[in-house]
């Protein structure tokens, strides 16, 4: 299964795997996070990501989902990318994260990549009036 690790801005890690956990009725197995605020050394954030990735990795490599490309967590995951072994997608909301945990057991890690980005693109989408009267409808 493919370790996922969140490294985001302050809580949003946290609060990502609070709702994933919500949606699939417990806190799935090999996802974690790491926070980083302004305060911290981004060397020791570098290390600590060393060492989730190596507890979360079972030989079928990691994933780490970051928020803000070019932002801190971003470049941190740039540090860590090892093609095959660690995969990094930036943008992360909660579609994209759910996609990525219920992939993750069936594909491999640059597909799970390729199927973490479609979910959270598709996640984003412009809510009309138009959009909620055929969902009220189904």
């Amino acid at each position: 299964m493919v370790g996922i690790l969140i490294i985001a801005h302050g809580t949003l890690g946290e609060s990502l795997i609070q709702c994933a956990s919500h949606v699939f009725g417990g806190t799935p197995p090999q996802l974690q996070q790491l926070g980083v605020t302004g305060r911290d050394d981004p060397n020791a954030i570098i290390q600590q990501a060393r060492e989730a990735i190596a507890r979360l990795d079972d030989g079928t490599g990691v994933l780490v989902l970051t928020d803000i490309y070019g932002a801190t967590p971003s470049n941190l995951a740039c540090r860590l990318l090892e093609p095959g072994r660690v995969e990094c997608v930036a943008g992360v909301n909660l579609p994209m994260l759910v996609r990525a945990l219920t992939y993750r057991n069936n594909e491999p890690l640059e597909k799970l990549a390729e199927k973490a980005s479609s979910g959270g693109r598709e996640g984003v989408v412009h809510v009309t009036r138009e959009i909620c009267d055929v969902t009220a409808r189904r």
